[in-house]
């Protein structure tokens, strides 16, 4: 991996994830992007759902002539033909060509096969002997695998994948200059993929995405090469960052719950939620929120924000929330969720790829906790390796023996 690593004696070890202090929820109230930019930060459940939800709150306008600068260096956030920066009529019509393929009972259909590639990773595992590690053994293949059968990628290399997708979502750990470069050759090798399945269509993503793409018409180039690369980060960077931060919380912390993880799939799929709602992607310092820009003024928990301002919707603070959640992660690791998490946003923007992560996640928890009772880690928490300088942050390798 070249994602940045810092040196031992320069800082003190990192916390994982699940042990972050989040600001206490409260008003919207003023601070300032790295670029110097300020923004309105939005921490309470409420008020983030609002932002995600409100259309006078929009993230096209991020990328408009006057827009202040947002991010220090380029990445996969900033694409102006993304998905993610479209809004209204353009974002409903490129959405509707891909949504199909990611609703849920599109992903029920899936979960015989994705069970079956859980189980085929935990057999090599097993077979491999302990200790091992199993970031390169578990929680990076398996999303990989996932999305890779999903688009038809068989054969991609991982090694690329790795360098692409480190530098797509880069925050201090690449120059602009290597970002731009990765994300001129994933643009390139989006554009080949794409030209492929013209010429031979089949039964995969791709092949469905042009498809409905033709039927609905008006949707350029650009943003199907834009579209095809989020969908290869996104399908698989989410749910291993999520299920790496889950191991280390399930072998250190929450070890507590890990027979009941080996019970059944509906414990693991409650388990599931509270691990996504309760553990962030990645720390605050490089992503303070998911910015929008408002068009015009808007009162936000009785604030009211300016026209053209930058807001940034903390979604790991609201997720934390007292009024909503009261009870920590230990105590709620199994009840249902009282009201939905933000981790996958809301609204028009809510993530195409909330019900294959959940999937994955609580499929590869229990498998994982009824095959091996007896997983530990194999070192002390302090001395886990981080992926540093990017949006998300997990373990780049974690010892476990059993």
């Amino acid at each position: 991996m070249s994602v940045e690593q810092r040196p031992a004696e320069s800082a003190p070890p990192l916390v994982p994830l699940h042990c972050l202090r989040h600001a206490e929820p409260g008003p919207p109230r003023l601070a300032a992007l790295p670029t110097g930019t300020p923004v309105w930060l939005v921490s309470r459940h409420a008020d983030v759902r609002q932002v995600f939800t409100d259309p006078r709150l929009n993230r096209a306008s991020l990328y408009a002539p006057d827009a202040p600068p947002v991010s220090v260096v380029p990445n996969i956030l900033d694409d102006p033909d993304g998905l993610l920066n479209l809004d209204g009529a353009e974002h409903q019509r490129l959405r509707r060509t891909v949504q199909r393929a990611f609703t849920p009972r599109a992903i029920a259909r899936w979960r015989p096969w994705v069970a079956s590639v859980v189980d085929g990773l935990l057999d090599d595992l097993i077979d491999q002997g302990s200790p091992a590690d199993i970031v390169a053994e578990y929680t990076r293949p398996l999303p990989v695998a996932v999305i890779s059968r999903l688009m038809g990628l068989d054969g991609l290399d991982l090694k690329r994948l790795g360098h692409w997708s480190d530098h797509a979502l880069s925050a201090t750990a690449h120059p602009a200059e290597a970002i731009a470069a990765a994300m001129g050759e994933f643009a390139q090798f989006a554009a080949e993929l794409i030209a492929e399945r013209r010429a031979a269509p089949g039964e995969d993503l791709v092949s469905g995405l042009l498809a409905a793409a033709r039927e609905s018409g008006g949707v350029g180039e650009p943003q199907l090469v834009s579209l095809v690369v989020g969908l290869v980060v996104a399908g698989h960077e989410t749910t291993m960052t999520t299920l790496g931060n889950a191991m280390v919380y399930l072998l250190g912390d929450g070890r507590a719950a890990w027979q009941r993880l080996a019970a059944d799939e509906e414990s693991a799929g409650a388990a599931t939620e509270q691990l996504l709602r309760a553990i962030p992607l990645g720390d605050t310092e490089a992503l303070p929120g998911l910015l929008r820009r408002a068009t015009e003024d808007v009162e936000i928990g009785g604030v009211t924000i300016p026209a053209g301002a930058v807001v940034a919707a903390d979604a790991a603070s609201a997720n934390h929330d007292p009024a909503v959640f009261p009870r920590t992660l230990a105590e709620d690791l199994f009840a249902p969720l009282g009201s939905p998490s933000l981790t996958f946003g809301a609204g028009p923007h809510h993530c195409l790829g909330a019900w294959l992560a959940r999937m994955e996640l609580e499929l590869a928890l229990h498998r994982l906790a009824r095959r091996l009772p007896g997983l530990r880690p194999a070192g002390p928490q302090e001395a886990i390796v981080w992926r540093e300088g990017l949006l998300t942050r997990s373990p780049l390798a974690l010892q476990v023996a059993w």
